[in-house]
């Protein structure tokens, strides 16, 4: 997605260790035009797809979802990293380890809304090593949900995560609106 990718190259900062900062387009401040854009691009990707819902992790992934959710007409449950004490009930709990925070965060969702049988989109602001779209894969596979597709923002090649998602058996498309195959050199590059 070409104005994606021309916003990362004006305002992205590589930060060295595959960090890349996009806090001026996705992870703090948001453009709204960019952002619908962005949700139009993933609902056409998967266009012809029967989806109940969008599954997403709480923060950056939300923005992303909503927008694919309002083309789509369906909702988006968001997985929370802190319970809050209106979630009662069961829920379903995950961990994944968080590249910019260090350390584990915990994910949660109440199984109140992820049904048995029903299709579930994951759309996430990043893949990078595959660890946090494999924690809401495993929600979905807990609830007895099909997953029928991935979708993020972008997507970051030399760190391995689609071949992970691929290796721990979920063999659904995966879509990126970017993707960056090398951060070497404190240079962004992008695939053609």
């Amino acid at each position: 997605m070409k104005a994606l990718r021309d916003r990362i190259l004006a305002e992205g900062q590589n930060l060295g260790s595959g960090i890349l900062k996009i806090d001026s387009l996705l992870n703090h401040q948001i453009y709204p035009e960019l952002m619908m854009e962005m949700g139009h691009e993933m609902a056409r990707r998967f266009e012809g797809t029967k989806i109940d819902r969008i599954l997403t992790a709480e923060i950056s992934g939300i923005a992303p979802a909503l927008t694919t959710g309002m083309v789509l007409g369906v909702p988006v449950v968001y997985a929370r990293k802190l319970k809050p004490i209106t979630m009662a009930g069961p829920v379903y709990l995950e961990t994944a380890p968080s590249h910019t925070k260090g350390g584990e965060v915990n994910l949660l969702v109440s199984a109140e809304f992820l049904h048995a049988g029903e299709n579930v989109l994951i759309i996430d602001d990043f893949l990078a090593t595959g660890k946090t779209i494999l924690a809401l894969a495993r929600m979905v596979k807990s609830a007895k949900s099909n997953l029928i597709g991935i979708g993020v923002v972008v997507e970051k090649t030399f760190e391995g995560g689609r071949a992970q998602v691929l290796k721990a058996g979920y063999a659904c498309p995966i879509e990126a609106l970017a993707v960056i195959i090398s951060m070497d050199n404190g240079q962004i590059i992008f695939a053609d």
